[in-house]
């Protein structure tokens, strides 16, 4: 009976230099082909396991919203190609680039993320489970602190992509969301980053984001619903700053607004579908969201 099989999902992230263009978001397949080889390389000599093992490489530049995203679809779709490839599984390196009719599947980066210095290549390790196991703890621990991929793997990423590397790595998806919690701390976003992970690692939980002056939100079935209040409203249920006057009410309910346009845009980038719910003043609005 043939042994179920698994991955280990990372990414290959390069990070561009200051100012630098991409000239082209998208490899070809020979080209995708070298770069996963240096790649399957470069990760065989962190996890030497990891070489009797599969691994798949999507050469385009994706956003790190792409990749983080409830069930992980960009892999999934890796996933799914990667055990279609022909040939014994067990060491086989696959790199999937754009043909004449483009990027396979639904491997293609949206316009709308591409302008990121942080640039991923989705990659996933494939094989038994028992196997899997243990090159998947091994990455974890050492990827990190010490993935860094050797000259010749950045230089070829370079010129394939016809930009300026600054540095290029090889990550967990673990790593990728640590390093984005503390980027959106860094941007005063930190706040919503417990309902994101919610939505990736415990999806069948709840998760409040209830801290005022900011946006009263719950996670919960897969989506996150928003409180969506009037200025009385927003007045009388504690949301607004301390001490202003009613002159100054107008303003810092507009900018409440447009915190909560913020943080609903940065969900629905991450593919976390999003609903406002009206609550109007005299009803508690974590009733109505919990309804």
């Amino acid at each position: 009976m043939q042994k179920p099989s698994l991955s280990c999902l990372g990414a290959f992230a390069i990070e561009l230099s200051p100012g630098a263009d991409v000239g082209q978001a998208v490899l070809s397949p020979e080209a995708a082909g070298a770069l996963a080889v240096l790649v399957a390389r470069d990760l065989g000599k962190l996890v030497p396991e990891a070489a009797a093992l599969d691994l798949g490489l999507v050469a385009a530049l994706f956003d790190p919203v792409e990749l983080l995203r409830p069930g992980y679809p960009l892999h999934a779709e890796l996933e799914r190609l990667v055990a279609r490839v022909p040939g014994a599984a067990g060491g086989r390196v696959v790199g999937f680039g754009a043909g004449p009719e483009g990027l396979p599947g639904a491997l293609k980066p949206a316009p709308a993320h591409a302008q990121g210095p942080l640039r991923l290549l989705p990659l996933l390790v494939r094989g038994d489970a028992a196997a899997i196991a243990k090159v998947g703890d091994r990455m974890e621990e050492v990827l990190l602190d010490t993935g860094m991929a050797g000259a010749d793997t950045a230089l070829l990423a370079q010129e394939g992509f016809a930009t300026r590397v600054e540095h290029a790595r090889l990550l967990t998806l673990n790593d990728l969301a640590a390093m984005m919690a503390l980027q959106y701390e860094h941007a005063g976003l930190a706040p919503l980053w417990p309902l994101v992970e919610a939505a990736l690692l415990s999806p069948g939980q709840e998760q409040w984001l209830d801290a005022p002056p900011e946006p009263l939100a719950r996670y919960a079935t897969g989506e996150v619903r928003l409180a969506m209040l009037d200025i009385d409203a927003w007045a009388e249920g504690g949301f607004a700053p301390a001490g202003l006057d009613a002159d100054r009410l107008p303003r810092a309910f507009e900018h409440f607004q447009i915190r909560q346009r913020q943080l609903a845009a940065v969900l629905e980038a991450h593919g976390i579908p999003v609903t406002f719910d009206h609550c109007p003043a005299g009803v508690d609005p974590r009733s109505v969201l919990r309804a």
